[in-house]
């Protein structure tokens, strides 16, 4: 006898799509019909339609994924045991541009995305006479709504987009949600990353043609600097968008015992891509460089080699008095697609009169990083 066709779920037309896809990954037939037979063109939606035998299979399907509960911000509270990747914007292309890296991360990782998007309140009391204080407030506060409906149009408009590429088999379809925050972008990311304990985070930057003014208030350089979560920088003219592209990464290292820590970081992060992936060991002896630079370098791929057998490695020694253009040389003749380097959390003096190799970078190149806290 034959099986009876029942209805899942009610979508847009994107999102059936992407449903159908993770649907017929588990081996389930879909069939997807508009709700207004006598009217398609004017359907507000489409009806998902499986056999009645593998519905309870597609519910449970339905329910581990959490597909498209975009705004219930305390999902991220419940812990289901897969990797998380936070994924802050800012609605710039750069900003899509990490969005899509992170998604194929994430299928790669089994990990699901949380997209964090963090807006400014203008409004601050004033000191005005109480009368007039009340009136300029309740404008202050209506001017507050309209930049609060912009921000959910927005990130409803990302979403909206994300659905569209994913249906379009640009991105990958896998567990994604959003949450908005208010607050000054740094200070609430890194609230936020406490709160949600990801695995990674991904950000868009503009790359090497940011103003040097723009160096103090990066959000992407203060994260860096105020996060233990490792964190890909993935500026706007990055030539991939994804890791399986990735052929050579070089780990600046300075033989400290830090490095210990991000190298089996790195590993880690990066397991699904090692059969095709070479990593270059670097020192850059900014003085003059020694032989015994030279035998540490051998000494840690020696190390490495035996404690991740399999990896493709190499070291890298760079004598130069020129630290970013020898960097800038380097990666473009051996072909650095992304630079990954350790750092560590420093106070913000430090961070304003002494800025850390990351920092410089993100501003300096066009090369993604993969900056890790030893």
């Amino acid at each position: 006898m034959e099986d009876i066709l029942v209805t899942l779920a009610i979508h847009t037309n994107e999102k059936a799509q992407i449903l159908k896809k993770v649907l017929e990954s588990e081996s389930i037939d879909v069939h997807i019909n508009d709700v207004d037979l006598s009217n398609p063109g004017i359907s507000t939606g489409v009806r998902i339609r499986i056999k009645q035998s593998d519905l309870p299979k597609a519910l449970s399907v339905v329910e581990s994924r959490h597909l498209f509960s975009y705004d219930e911000e305390e999902t991220y509270r419940t812990d289901d045991g897969r990797k998380r990747i936070l994924v802050p914007v800012d609605f710039s292309d750069y900003s899509l541009k990490a969005c899509r890296i992170a998604f194929n991360l994430a299928r790669e990782l089994n990990a699901k995305v949380k997209i964090l998007h963090v807006y400014f309140n203008p409004y601050y009391p004033t000191a005005l006479p109480m009368a007039e204080a009340f009136a300029y407030q309740g404008k202050e506060e209506k001017e507050f709504q309209n930049i609060i409906e912009k921000v959910k149009e927005n990130i409803q408009k990302l979403c909206n987009t994300i659905d569209k590429k994913v249906s379009e088999n640009e991105f990958p379809p896998v567990n994604h949600s959003y949450v908005l925050r208010e607050g000054l972008p740094e200070e609430e990311i890194v609230t936020f990353t406490k709160e949600y304990k990801p695995s990674l985070i991904v950000m868009g930057t503009r790359g090497k043609d940011q103003k040097d003014a723009d160096l103090i208030g990066s959000v992407t350089a203060e994260v860096i600097e105020m996060t233990h979560v490792p964190l890909i920088a993935i500026p706007e003219n990055t030539p991939f968008y994804d890791f399986n592209e990735v052929k050579h990464i070089a780990f600046l290292t300075n033989f400290s015992q830090r490095d210990l820590i991000s190298f089996d970081l790195l590993i880690k992060l990066l397991q699904p891509y090692q059969q095709n992936m070479r990593i270059s060991l670097t020192h850059i002896a900014v003085k003059k460089a020694d032989q015994w630079d030279e035998i540490k370098l051998q000494g840690i791929k020696t190390y490495f080699t035996k404690q991740y057998p399999g990896l493709n490695l190499d070291y890298k020694l760079i004598d130069t008095n020129d630290m970013l253009k020898s960097l800038d040389e380097y990666i473009k003749n051996d072909y650095i697609q992304v630079l990954a380097l350790t750092t560590s959390k420093r106070n913000v003096f430090a961070r304003m009169f002494s800025p850390s190799i990351s920092r410089k970078m993100l501003f300096h190149s066009d090369t993604p990083l993969l900056v890790l806290r030893g």
